[in-house]
């Protein structure tokens, strides 16, 4: 035997240490929770996984658990300037939108989001953590809609039940992905946005009008002074 590394761990580790830090750190955190559990998992099992030291696990997460949950500050700022870059004819098209920034974050994570299903539905703590994350979402959502419809008291209620709705559909439509159940979240997504929001937006008006009235003229006379106040061209 020789003191050199062999082929075979030389290579691992060049692939390893190839990878951003950030990376390395979240792809050896699941691998331990998936194998171990999240509660048998420690910082320095992870970052002996990760061949990094405890100094730069501290300085890329504040916790163990925000390694499950490490960009969710970024989705929130990232919703806020997407509400706030709207204008009030497009505020339901910015709810949307703002909602579907999250799906296709979870989208483009693929089985780490996956993974963190799993995690969050075994683990209360992690429970808790996602349920006030939802929370904060909702807030959002509720406060811009608050402002677009006017912030007294008798918006305050419609503009909850909007934002839970938004959060709902949204949530649906994730866990079927989550859990295998969609192909095509996207149309999903947009399927069940466009149901959410019609419960809330006004149906369009026919253009046709109900007139009401009492008189003893006789109708030849009404006639073209009801065809003015309704803007009709005279005959």
């Amino acid at each position: 035997m020789t003191g050199a590394t062999p082929l075979g761990c030389r290579r691992r580790w060049a692939e390893l240490t190839a990878k951003p830090v950030k990376a390395r750190l979240t792809e050896a955190a699941f691998a331990l929770f998936e194998e171990r559990g999240y509660d048998q998992t420690t910082v320095d099992d992870i970052t002996e996984r990760a061949g990094v030291g405890r100094t730069t696990f501290f300085r890329t997460f504040r916790s163990k658990e925000d390694v499950i949950f490490p960009d969710h500050e970024v989705l929130l700022k990232a919703i806020v300037a997407r509400l706030d870059g709207s204008a009030p004819h497009t505020a339901l098209v910015a709810v949307t939108e703002g909602a579907r920034l999250v799906l296709r974050h979870y989208l483009a994570e693929g089985e780490l989001a996956r993974a963190r299903y799993r995690l969050t539905r075994s683990v209360p703590a992690l429970r808790d953590r996602e349920i006030a994350g939802t929370q904060q979402y909702q807030r959002l959502f509720r406060e811009f809609i608050h402002r677009w419809l006017g912030a007294d008291a008798g918006s305050a209620l419609k503009a909850e039940l909007m934002a839970a709705a938004a959060v709902t559909a949204h949530n649906h439509v994730l866990r079927r992905w989550l859990r295998s159940q969609s192909t095509d979240p996207e149309a999903e997504f947009d399927a069940a946005m466009a149901e959410t929001m019609a419960l809330f937006t006004p149906p369009a008006t026919t253009g046709n009008a109900l007139v009401v009235f009492q008189t003893t003229k006789d109708l030849d006379t009404v006639l073209p002074d009801l065809r003015r106040l309704l803007g009709e061209p005279r005959s």
